[in-house]
C-alpha cells in the first residue's frame, strides 16, 4: 500500500484530542496561531539544525521524543518550535509510533509524518479467544526514560514543617527489630479499616534552603520504602515490601498514589527563569545524564512540568598575579581577551613598579571573575511552590550541586 505523507496539520487533525482546538478544527494553513510564547514564538532556523540531520529518520521501539528530536535538533527542546504549535497545543504531544518515518523539509525547516496514523493504530486490534480483548498494536513514544523518573512522581513529598506528624507511624516491629526490611512485619497506629491498603513510608527530612536567599523551600520527606496491611486492627499488621533504605520505627505512612506516567513535551519557558541546583539524588558531589536534582525556583516563579533549563558551572574568580588574564590600561580598568569589561576585585595596596601605568601590561594584583560555562540541560517533571525536581537530560560537562539553572 502505498504510504501518503501526512502533513503537520493533518496530523494534527486525526492525531490531537478532541477539544485540543478552541473551534474543534485546526488552524487554516498559513495562517499564525495564536497564543504564541516564546517557545513557539522563535521559529527553528537552519543554525538550529543538527549538522549530520538526516532527511527522515523511522520510530523504533524504545525511542523518546527527546532522543528523536536530538536527532534533527542541537537543542531538543526546541522540538515544538519545528512543528510550529502554540503553547496550548503542546502541552499535549502528538502521538507518535515505532515504524512512523519523520521527514525533514529543509526549506522550512519543518517536519511532516510519514506512517500509520493514530486511526490506524486503533484499527489494528488483536483479538482473542474465549473473550473478546482489545489492545493498540503499539504504544506511543515517551517523551523522556520513564522508568528513570517513574520512582519521583510521588516521592519525595515537599511539606510544611511538622507536616507529618499527624500520619500513621510505625510503633513496633515483630521480634522486637530495631529495623526492617523486605518481608518483615511492623505495626502501625493510625490506620481505620477503611484506609488504603498500600501505604509508602516516609521519613521526615531537613529543611531545603535556597542557598542564595537563605529561605526555607520546604521539608523534603525522603522515601525510605512501601508496605501492605495484612490485617487491620489496633495496631495494623504491615507487610514491609519493598525496602529503598533500612525502615525504623517512627517512619511515617502515606497512603500510596497510582500514578501513570504524564505525556510531557520539552520546551522552554516563555519568561526569564533563574535558579540553583540544590540537591541530586543519591548524594553524589558530581552530575552526569538522567540523574535527578532539585531547585531553588517553583510555581511561583513561573516554572512549568515540561520546561527545559540550561544549566551552568559557575565562573571561578581567579588570581590574575603573573598570569596574562586580560590588560590593564593608565586608569586601572582590567579588559577580558574579548575586550569586554569584567568585575574587578582589586587586592591590598603594593609598592608602585616600573610598568605601573603603561597600556599593554598583564594584570597583577587583581582578581576576576570568570563567565559562567553551559555544562547540561535539565527537565522539570515536577513542580512544588517554592521548589521543583528535574532531570538532567544532558551534560556536556561535570555538573554539580550549586550550578545555575536558567532559561536558555
Amino acid at each position: 500500500m502505498r504510504k501518503t505523507i501526512i502533513t503537520l496539520v493533518v496530523a494534527l487533525a486525526s492525531l490531537v484530542p478532541g477539544g485540543a482546538f478552541a473551534d474543534g478544527m485546526p488552524p487554516s494553513p498559513g495562517k499564525p496561531a495564536e497564543k504564541q510564547g516564546s517557545a513557539g514564538a522563535a521559529r527553528v532556523t537552519q543554525a538550529d539544525l543538527q549538522p549530520d540531520a538526516p532527511d527522515s529518520y523511522t520510530v523504533v521501539k524504545g525511542d523518546t521524543l527527546w532522543g528523536i528530536a536530538g536527532k534533527f535538533l542541537k537543542d531538543p527542546y526546541k522540538w515544538p518550535q519545528i512543528w510550529q504549535m502554540n503553547q496550548d497545543q503542546i502541552k499535549n504531544p502528538h502521538r507518535i509510533y515505532p515504524g512512523d518515518v519523520i521527514r525533514l523539509d529543509r526549506s522550512g525547516p519543518s517536519l511532516s509524518m510519514e506512517g500509520h496514523s493514530h486511526a490506524d493504530a486503533l484499527a489494528n486490534l488483536v483479538r482473542l479467544e474465549p473473550r473478546v480483548r482489545v489492545e493498540p498494536l503499539e504504544s506511543a513514544v515517551p517523551t523522556i526514560p520513564g522508568a528513570v523518573i517513574g520512582p519521583f512522581l510521588s516521592q519525595p513529598l515537599v511539606i510544611e514543617e511538622n507536616g507529618l506528624d499527624s500520619a500513621p507511624a510505625i510503633v513496633a516491629t515483630s521480634e522486637g527489630r530495631v529495623i526492617v526490611a523486605v518481608g518483615d512485619t511492623a505495626y502501625a497506629d493510625r490506620i481505620g479499616s477503611s484506609d488504603s491498603v498500600n501505604w509508602q513510608i516516609f521519613r521526615p527530612g531537613q529543611a531545603v534552603r535556597d542557598p542564595e536567599s537563605g529561605e526555607v523551600l520546604g521539608y523534603e520527606a525522603k522515601y525510605v520504602g512501601d508496605a501492605r496491611v495484612r490485617r487491620f486492627g489496633h495496631p495494623t499488621t504491615l507487610e514491609i515490601t519493598k525496602a529503598r533504605q533500612e525502615i525504623n520505627r517512627g517512619d511515617r505512612l502515606m497512603p500510596a498514589r497510582e500514578t501513570s506516567f504524564p505525556a510531557y513535551v520539552p520546551r522552554a519557558p516563555d519568561k526569564p527563569i533563574k535558579g540553583a541546583i540544590v540537591s541530586v539524588d543519591g548524594g553524589v558531589s558530581e552530575l552526569g545524564q538522567y540523574q535527578i536534582v532539585s531547585l531553588n525556583r517553583g510555581s511561583r516563579d513561573g516554572l512549568q512540568v515540561g520546561h527545559v533549563l540550561a544549566s551552568y558551572h559557575r565562573g571561578e574568580v581567579v588570581d590574575t598575579t603573573g598570569r596574562t588574564r586580560g590588560f590593564i590600561d593608565t586608569k586601572q580598568s582590567v579588559w577580558s581577551l574579548d575586550t569586554k569589561p569584567v568585575n574587578v576585585v582589586p587586592d591590598p595596596p603594593r609598592p608602585p613598579t616600573p610598568t605601573d601605568g603603561k597600556v599593554g601590561v598583564a594584570a597583577t594584583g587583581t582578581t576576576l571573575k570568570l563567565p559562567d560555562e553551559r555544562n547540561g540541560l535539565v527537565f522539570i517533571f515536577r513542580v512544588f511552590e517554592k521548589m521543583s525536581y528535574g532531570m538532567v537530560m544532558s551534560a556536556t560537562r561535570p555538573i554539580y550541586i550549586g550550578d545555575l539553572v536558567q532559561t536558555p
